[in-house]
């Protein structure tokens, strides 16, 4: 028996983690244009958490969210106060 390997300072598409993705992928889809932040300002947000000292296992530390979920929202914000 192989033992999967996780990533652990990785965001969630490159944690291994793909059933979780994919059900945030489905409820960020079902936003609202004026709820969604826009594609590049979303990616630009990902980029920051990928280099975060608080990001473990696709999950953010400091508040607990998938990075991925929480920066599709236009409105939200970095617990951490980086974007």
């Amino acid at each position: 028996m192989t033992e999967e390997r996780v990533c652990r300072r990785c965001l969630l598409f490159e944690s291994g983690r793909g059933d979780v993705l994919e059900d945030i992928r489905i409820r960020i889809e079902k936003l609202s244009e004026k709820e969604r932040a826009k594609s590049e300002i979303y990616e630009e947000r990902l980029g920051i958490c990928a280099g975060c000292e608080f990001l473990a296992d696709g999950t953010c530390l400091k508040c607990g969210c998938y990075p991925e979920f929480r920066a599709a929202f236009a409105k939200n914000r970095c617990p951490n106060c980086k974007w």
